[in-house]
């Protein structure tokens, strides 16, 4: 049951760095399951009665090292009461004691001391010194008390009452100790030792925040006479899966015990089948022939209940575990992954347990968040990166519906590659034997707990750690433990000696090219993208790419964006307001700064604009309509769309003209198509759309009746009015004599009646547009070429490739100006020469028309050789009390050319200050697309309107800080006050990228040709 500690057994610091000793006195790892006194305890009784939290406040001492701790501490004759306070669980670092640190690969110490595993410094090691004081609960004296901690970063030491108990590394699965032989009457005295650096620290070098403490929860629990100690529950189906069969194994421990009962009950409470045995050791064994059963998926996560019941020797009985069961088969056929006999896709995403104020000490409302967004957004999957979960999540999995990918603690990415070079001179674990069982204890650990978990399909070996004997016998022993699921490692690809460490090809941020020219070659393996699409600030271009993918080959089974949520820390700044602090924030360094940032949810658990995209593509439901209907495919595997109704609503110009509902019943893997009634629109001509959007009947578990899962949109046009209807300027209502160019020496006047426009030809450009007295330019418009570079821009050398384009939007020469007047118009055309080369030429030509309107083309003239155009665009800035925005272009979120599947077009409102979107280091963001128009006016409705034709819509951007002010900031705290809204209005700007944030490029057709000729115009007119 446990590694016994020998009487007298002295502790030793030398433990910490001796990759052989990791576990002292700790009991074996075992399942997870819970346990009540009789079967309605089970039913109705969600805590245990057989537990008793000791989370709370703990009295607590730090300090730097070893040498600093107070050494004695845990004796009985030592006073802690006067100590001072930290609430567990909690990390240290997040309670006013030591400082987080972020790295990504780099271990911690770098740059600081010269280390090789399995030495640890002694200088610079963070020790926790935490005392709590407890009473055995009432009616559990006579019973023997354990202890378990769940989650404790990195190794720590225990005692009671000034008794060694044990010893134990891994920090992210649970220790347990038998407290039984040190108890007292009354008062007891726990005491545990914590250190924040072991051996365990060389295989936790995974990319997050460094902390240390008692960051899970603690507990006390006692056990009945007869114990089920450890159950494995595995379920089988025929080969036409729909029988189904169950085996459980039970370790007891305690008192002989007489049978065992097992009853499987189905959702609704009713019995499914019976058996019970006699009993005559501590091990048994049973099956059951389930008959007919629902099974278990993502899409349809039907749980049976278990009944465990246990009955002592004189057949009274002492025990009833609950166990969920879920009926499912997931293995290979022919080289592809089924899940009950379906080929399966995994619409993942990689999920660090993390919390903005309290790190990786989360709560059971953060994951119900969670996990009700994973539904929400269509993502099937998730890799647990890169450590066991706490036990609700898995649990949270199987009653929702998770894919689950189960990762082993274990990264030593730091120990083999540096720099991003591949130099594994002194990889751990590799094949040292001295590693081994230290590291197979930490895969022991994750599958004796989680084994009866349905949503977990696979096991990994952990992350970034190479290859080597050691995760090979890992992979072996996954394989040989359970037969149920499969077992994936992505290192092998940088060592093929070891190729059957995995069962599948996994890979990391390969492009969606280098992936089909490996599904091209035969390959032996099914593949997944154990991570990709690095999702680092404004990012997520081109996933269309990879989900495409899906359709075209069958070993293509999906990926796990990288990753879920940003890992940011609430901090205040120097004026007392929270912000969110990245690496480098807390004076951590060696750091990684803002590289923590990868989620397409933002820390604080709000959705980024990035999520828009993602849920679109991982739509299981895909909707094509057109002028008529909608054709509807169902690429569900198990679940037709009985719980949905279909939606549908033809629009006119952006509003609402007509809407509908059916009901569609198409089966799993099927595809029909569905016509829709619709008024007659042909005497009606201008811009229609068609949405159609797949909708829950009903409130679920995930979200509410109404909430969208799925949605389509055909955009068209009909036309059928005059010429003179359709022209893009109405005729003129307003007389010659209101309407007058007043060219000066310096400016040149247009007015009108209750309009002003102002060009200068000084300073070469529009400078004042007046409608009804109020001035809507505080700064004149500029052709601009610039954007504040994204985090994939940076890591992919713009800054340094381009930066002549930025140059060129600080400042231009005109060449020319000219004048041509009409009887109701006068045109401005303005030619400017560009820093960036001799021969490229912008031309922008303003014309305003006698009811004030101004059509504003820009116009580029390019040449070969030139660095990659970010943007081209015309900026300028109207007064900030102009920041009500009304939309009608692609979105509601922001959108890019590379990121624009999940934007649909319609009319939306927001404010100038909601399109700086909360990336952690400010950056371009808040664009649209699509834009035929969109109103900037006050709060009285005062203001402009831009817009465009439908056939030739622009970009826009428009937003309380110019590209300039972005690029200046590396946080929102360093913005300016607002003072101006500034409006960019743009032909094109190349996308977003997403492939990977250090070095690859943005896709090439959603580059801008420098060396192309281009132009763009858009219409200013009063609101």
């Amino acid at each position: 049951m446990k590694q016994q500690v020998e009487r007298g057994i002295a502790p030793s610091l030398e433990w910490l760095s001796d990759p052989s000793i990791y576990a002292i006195g700790r009991i074996h790892a075992h399942s997870d399951h819970r346990y009540y006194e009789t079967k309605l305890e089970a039913e109705w009784l969600g805590e245990m009665r057989w537990r008793y939290s000791l989370n709370g406040s703990w009295k607590f001492s730090y300090a730097h090292n070893a040498m600093e701790r107070q050494a004695h501490f845990y004796k009985e004759n030592v006073s802690c009461r006067g100590w001072d306070d930290i609430e567990v669980p909690g990390h240290i670092q997040l309670q006013g004691f030591g400082q987080p640190q972020y790295v990504n690969t780099m271990y911690p110490w770098d740059g600081h001391e010269h280390l090789r595993p399995p030495v640890i410094s002694e200088d610079h090691n963070p020790v926790g010194s935490y005392v709590k004081y407890f009473e055995v609960p009432a009616g559990w004296k006579q019973r023997p008390l354990y202890i378990s901690f769940q989650g404790v970063e990195s190794a720590f030491y225990i005692w009671l009452n000034g008794a060694f108990v044990g010893y134990s590394e891994d920090s992210f699965t649970p220790s347990e100790f038998d407290l039984t032989p040190y108890l007292t009457e009354g008062e007891n005295k726990l005491a545990v030792e914590v250190y924040q650096r072991s051996t365990g620290s060389w295989l936790e070098d995974q990319d997050f925040w460094r902390f240390s403490g008692i960051f899970r929860d603690v507990y006390l629990y006692t056990v009945p006479d007869v114990h089920v100690q450890d159950l494995h529950v595995q379920t089988n189906l025929d080969e036409q899966f729909e029988q189904g069969t169950l085996k459980a194994v039970l370790q007891l421990m305690g008192r002989p015990a007489s049978k065992v009962v097992l009853e499987l009950m189905d959702k609704a409470g009713n019995l499914v089948v019976r058996s019970e045995t006699g009993v005559s050791g501590d091990s048994v064994s049973l099956e059951l022939e389930a008959s007919k059963v629902h099974l278990w998926s993502a899409e349809d996560p039907s749980l049976y209940t278990l009944y465990v019941s246990v009955y002592n020797a004189a057949g009274d009985l002492v025990e009833v575990v609950p166990q969920k069961v879920g009926f499912r088969k997931f293995e290979m056929i022919d080289k592809i992954m089924h899940l009950n006999g379906k080929r399966i896709v995994f619409k993942g995403v990689n999920r660090h347990e993390f919390n903005s104020r309290f790190g990786r000490s989360i709560t059971k409302e953060d994951m119900l968040w969670d996990i009700k967004t994973l539904k929400q957004a269509n993502i099937n999957a998730v890799r647990t990166s890169h450590y066991p979960n706490e036990t609700l999540w898995y649990e949270l999995c199987d009653e929702y519906g998770v894919y689950v990918i189960d990762e082993m603690n274990l990264e030593s990415h730091g120990s083999w590659q540096k720099m991003g070079a591949v130099e594994p001179s002194w990889n751990i674990p590799g094949s040292k034997p001295e590693w081994q069982d230290i590291v197979m204890d930490r895969a022991t650990s994750m599958v004796e707990r989680d084994k009866n978990h349905p949503s977990i399909l696979i096991w990994s070996c952990g992350n970034e750690s190479f290859a080597g004997e050691v995760i090979l016998n890992v992979a072996n022993y996954f394989r040989e433990k359970d037969s149920t699921r499969l077992v994936h490692y992505e290192g092998v690809f940088h060592n093929r000696e070891f190729d059957d460490s995995s069962d599948m090809e996994s890979r990391m941020y390969a492009k969606a090219a280098d992936i089909e020219l490996y599904l091209k070659e035969n390959p032996l393996k099914p593949y997944i993208s154990c991570e990709y699409m690095h999702a680092m600030g404004n990012s997520v271009g081109g996933l269309h790419k990879y989900t495409e993918l899906e359709q075209k080959y069958p070993m293509y089974q999906g990926g796990f964006i990288w990753d879920f949520m940003d890992q940011v820390i609430v901090k205040n700044d120097r004026y007392g307001k929270p912000y969110m602090a990245y690496g480098g924030d807390f004076d951590d360094r060696s750091t990684d700064y803002n590289f923590s940032g990868n989620g397409i949810v933002y820390a604080d658990r709000r959705w980024s604009p990035k999520m828009q995209e993602v849920k679109f593509l991982y739509q299981n439901v895909k909707l094509f309509p057109d002028c008529h209907g909608v054709t509807i495919r169902n690429e569900n595997l198990f679940v037709g769309l009985d719980a949905y109704k279909l939606n549908y609503c033809l629009n006119y110009e952006g509003r609402e003209f007509h809407r509908g509902i059916v009901f569609a019943q198409i089966k799993p893997g099927e595809e029909r198509y569905v016509e829709l009634d619709f008024p007659d629109i042909r005497n009606q001509s201008g811009e229609y759309s068609l949405d159609v959007s797949l909708v829950l009947k009903e409130d679920s578990i995930w979200a509410n009746a109404g909430f969208e899962i799925a949605f389509g949109q055909y955009v068209f046009q009909m036309e059928n009015k005059s010429e003179d209807e359709t022209q893009t300027h109405p005729k003129v209502t307003t007389t010659v004599n209101d309407f007058r160019v007043v060219e000066g020496d310096v400016n040149i006047g247009v007015h009108g009646r209750d309009f002003s426009i102002m060009f200068s030809k000084q300073a070469g450009t529009l400078i004042s547009v007046k409608y009804s007295g109020r001035e809507m330019i505080s700064s004149p418009p500029a052709p601009l070429f610039w954007r504040a570079m994204t985090d994939n821009d940076k890591g992919a050398g713009m800054h340094f490739d381009s930066s002549s384009w930025y140059a060129a939007s600080l400042s231009r020469r005109t060449l020319s100006l000219e004048l041509m007047e009409e009887e109701d118009r006068a045109t401005m055309t303005y030619v400017y020469k560009l820093s960036v080369s001799e021969g490229v030429r912008v031309s922008v030509t303003y014309t305003v028309f006698s009811d004030g309107s101004i059509k504003v083309k820009s116009s580029y003239h390019g040449e070969t050789g030139l660095p990659k155009l970010p943007l081209f665009a015309l900026t300028f800035k109207v007064p900030a009390d102009y920041y009500q925005l009304n939309w009608y272009a692609n979105g509601p979120e922001e959108n890019y050319i590379d990121r624009a599947f999940g934007a649909r077009l319609c009319r939306f409102s927001n404010q100038a200050a909601d399109n700086v979107s909360s990336y952690l280091v400010p950056q371009e963001s808040g664009n649209r697309t699509g834009v035929r128009e969109v109103s900037i006016t006050n709060d009285l409705g005062q203001g402009i309107i831009i817009s465009a034709p439908a056939s030739a819509p622009v970009e826009a951007n428009i937003s309380p800080y110019s590209a300039m002010e972005l690029e200046n900031a590396t946080h929102h705290y360093e913005l300016p006050n607002i003072h101006h809204t500034v409006v960019t209005i743009a032909g094109r700007q190349m996308g977003v990228g997403g492939d990977d944030s250090w070095g690859a490029p943005v896709l090439d057709e959603y580059l801008i040709d420098p060396s192309v000729d281009m132009d763009f115009e858009f219409t200013i007119r009063r609101a």
